[in-house]
């Protein structure tokens, strides 16, 4: 890269979406092109780079001895049949097994030992996915995590009947790690978990070897965990920790305690830690483009995604870090990332310093397409407005200003992206502010108020 564009991307040098593009194509690489321009799975490219077969990073649990890849692979985000084959689909399950298939071979033959799913995940099609996947291998080559997701249960024995599924979904005789899913609150622990029976019969489950490691996912507040963490023995928890949420959130999850905190009381404890979200729902993975030439001079040749990823695995208590990887690119980088691991240095810690500063100045929408909102009973297509919503914003196609002199370009970019990506009949003008995603947003988010927000927006780009 010659002087020039060393000068454009320092951090005293402003630059507009239009002249980082140019210093891109002055020889940054591929990978990185294609992370700003955001097609497909390109924000973690590598392109060209070799994927070791026996360098991966594993972790040593210190309750039992397991060594587990610090990449484990996140069954929620699994790959979809085509549209055009959607409809002679004999049921709902439009999870392409196949495709699946060789993402899980892959990700086992370079080194990936650990699978988290829920019975909730895809529509409530993973565990079936995951179980027909690993278990054309060997049991012990592989991990199995899955939860208890009794969100909706309206009994114990509704809460059982999810529990047994899960073994005969996933194919196996033993779950090796088993969580309460989504606890956010005393009294939804309380309710899920204590006057049914539900958690001592986890634990009893536990003693006799059906469950070899109880934890627990976090998705709510400080006084919850606290008490969790004070009043039982858990074998490990699952947290959300990125970069970002540990520099500038004053919580994860839309909690009011910070992910360096719960992150703190689990090593105080000696707890290990399953770290979920890196990439915060994938913003980390396509950061504004302005935070983004932060990265790229500091490492031409380093997709976003991996500076999160060589975040969280550089804390010493991760057990694992969880990445939802829809496409085989995104499971080659992460690969890469952790074979062998890299920890962050002071200087690398400075430059994400800068970048998360960056992304508060622009901040996005926190969704992170977990898709717990959907379906919706008026057909929006919630998750995709928000990631046009932030996919806009952070490669610069965000007509917020009609003075600018680009703002013509970026409005044709943001509406015509809108139309791409979602179905006229399912933006979010459909909104009728029901309520009914709420209930069920782990980000807290306040659904109808931004599909209003949103709404506005976009009328306010056509007059």
């Amino acid at each position: 890269m010659d002087d020039t564009a060393n000068r454009g991307v320092s951090g005293n040098t402003v630059i507009d979406r239009r002249g980082f593009m140019k210093i891109l194509g002055a020889g940054v690489g591929a990978a990185a092109l294609a992370a700003v321009g955001g097609c497909g799975g390109g924000a973690h490219s590598a392109v060209g780079r070799e994927v070791p077969t026996d360098k991966m990073t594993y972790r040593r649990n210190p309750q039992n001895g397991d060594n587990l890849s610090l990449l484990s692979y996140g069954m929620m985000r699994l790959p979809r049949v085509p549209r055009a084959r959607k409809e002679s689909l004999p049921d709902t399950n439009d999870l392409d097994q196949d495709a699946v298939n060789e993402l899980v071979d892959y990700a086992i033959a370079h080194g990936v030992n650990y699978f988290d799913t829920s019975p909730r995940y895809c529509r409530g099609f993973s565990e079936r996915a995951t179980g027909i996947a690993l278990s054309r291998h060997p049991r012990d080559k592989y991990f199995i995590a899955t939860k208890m997701s009794n969100q909706t249960a309206k009994s114990r024995e509704e809460s059982l009947d999810i529990y047994r599924k899960s073994f005969e979904e996933l194919r196996v005789d033993h779950i090796d790690y088993y969580l309460l899913h989504s606890v956010s609150s005393r009294a939804n622990f309380k309710e899920r978990y204590i006057d049914n029976g539900i958690l001592d019969f986890l634990i009893k489950e536990r003693e006799a070897g059906r469950i070899r490691n109880l934890g627990w996912s976090f998705h709510g507040e400080g006084d919850l965990f606290e008490y969790l963490m004070s009043d039982y023995k858990w074998d490990f928890t699952m947290i959300q920790v990125n970069y970002f949420d540990w520099r500038v959130s004053a919580g994860t999850n839309r909690s009011d305690m910070s992910a360096r905190r719960q992150y703190e009381i689990l090593a105080e404890k000696g707890v290990p830690a399953v770290i979920m979200e890196p990439l915060l729902g994938g913003g980390l993975a396509m950061p504004h483009y302005k935070a983004r030439a932060k990265m790229v001079q500091a490492d031409p040749d380093a997709s976003a995604a991996s500076w999160a990823f060589r975040f969280a695995g550089s804390l010493p208590n991760v057990l694992t870090v969880l990445s939802g990887m829809t496409f085989m690119d995104h499971l080659q980088d992460n690969i890469r990332t952790y074979s062998p691991l890299v920890p962050l240095s002071d200087k690398d810690n400075a430059m994400l310093d800068e970048v998360a500063k960056v992304m508060l100045e622009y901040r996005n929408l926190t969704c992170t397409q977990c898709q717990y909102c959907m379906p919706c009973p008026y057909g929006l297509d919630i998750p995709e407005i928000f990631a046009h919503f932030n996919r806009s914003l952070n490669e610069g196609n965000f007509p917020d200003d009609k003075q600018d002199p680009d703002y013509k370009r970026a409005r044709r970019a943001f509406l015509v992206g809108l139309d791409r990506s979602v179905s006229p009949i399912r933006q979010a003008n459909r909104c009728t502010g029901c309520g009914v995603c709420l209930k069920d947003c782990p980000q807290r988010i306040d659904i109808p108020s931004q599909m209003q927000r949103i709404d506005k927006f976009i009328e306010s780009m056509k007059v």
